[in-house]
């Protein structure tokens, strides 16, 4: 059955990015080894590899990034991107994440992971290499609506998706007290007018 079968793997997903999570902020990012999360998860080295390829790819792997075209389009309303980064965004915080309900959302997942964006190098590359490949699958979208431009929306969606991880970043610096989406909706406000009225 499908569906159970999409069900158990991002569940097992969750459990490995969680034990990953709880590793590097006892011993480093760097410090950790694959081998040792698996453990952890109690996974084979092989099913983490299969999930998420690399250590790196644990921390910036989400829901997005295994969405088929269909549950693409329905997510992003093509003439409101910045509202629809925003949706995601506060469906996001709203969800809360695993942890204590009294912890600051920077320590509760999905946002837990966060702080390692900005802290490793190399996390940061994959991060942002993810970004470039939702900025080009949403690209698309923006174009079929006949308003823009190939290289319009190319523009257009990069900007988006890159404005969040800005956004996200300012979050960070100023300690994650604020809601996410403040930020967001803050930092993309500029973006409003790229796209033509409804």
């Amino acid at each position: 059955m499908p569906g159970l079968r999409e069900q158990w793997r991002r569940t097992a997903m969750t459990t490995i990015q969680e034990r990953a999570l709880d590793l590097f902020d006892e011993r480093g990012f760097a410090a950790v080894t694959i081998e040792e999360i698996a453990a952890a998860a109690e996974v084979s080295p092989s099913s983490v590899y299969r999930y998420f390829g690399t250590k790196e790819g644990l921390l910036v792997a989400d829901e997005f990034d295994s969405m088929t075209p269909a549950q693409l389009e329905e997510l992003v309303d093509p003439t409101d991107p910045v509202g629809s980064m925003l949706g995601v965004v506060r469906a996001y915080e709203a969800a809360g994440g695993a942890g204590p309900d009294d912890a600051p959302l920077a320590e509760r997942s999905p946002w837990r992971r966060v702080r390692y964006f900005f802290l490793e190098p190399s996390v940061r590359a994959a991060a942002l290499a993810t970004l470039d490949r939702a900025a080009q699958r949403v690209a698309p979208l923006l174009a079929a609506r006949g308003a823009m431009s190939p290289v319009q929306a190319a523009v257009a969606a990069h900007a988006v998706v890159f404005g969040y991880f800005a956004a996200l970043e300012s979050w960070y610096s100023d300690g994650g007290t604020r809601p996410i989406a403040a930020y967001v909706e803050e930092g993309l406000a500029p973006l409003r007018g790229a796209w033509p009225a409804r």
